[in-house]
């Protein structure tokens, strides 16, 4: 297990919301701040009883998405593992740095479509299918 020290803790305990949850955009960014793999952040929250929140893809949490982008659908299916329309969260991710996309934009095609999402790149989830991550 991974320890933390003292302003490695801190600098995470600042970064969360108002309920005591850490966003998965803000956990990206806490990786980076006390020099850890983002891999290795759900293992560190659940030690600290801490929930990783708002997939920016929207496999778990609240966010509100918009609509799906056929280009993106298309761009995104190019990547699909097997025949199962299961994309890897990295490659959605990479998907967003495209011309013309966004995290928001890959998100919502996501969420408004069949695709389904594997292998957290914070380690919360490996297949979306059949690990529902809880976030409550």
């Amino acid at each position: 297990m991974k320890k933390l020290d003292n302003i490695q803790r801190d600098l995470l305990l600042t970064n969360l919301d108002e309920e005591g949850k850490l966003s998965c955009l803000k956990a990206f960014k806490v990786a980076r701040l006390i020099g850890m793999k983002p891999k290795d952040m759900a293992e560190i929250t659940r030690s600290m009883n801490i929930k990783i929140t708002n997939c920016e893809l929207g496999v778990f949490g609240k966010l509100n998405f918009s609509e799906l982008d056929d280009n993106i659908y298309d761009k995104l299916s190019k990547n699909f593992v097997e025949q199962d329309k299961k994309i890897d969260c990295e490659v959605a991710w990479y998907t967003a740095r495209d011309k013309g996309s966004s995290l928001r934009k890959v998100g919502s095609t996501i969420n408004n479509s069949d695709i389904k999402v594997r292998h957290c790149q914070l380690g919360c989830f490996y297949d979306e299918e059949f690990e529902k991550y809880d976030d409550k």
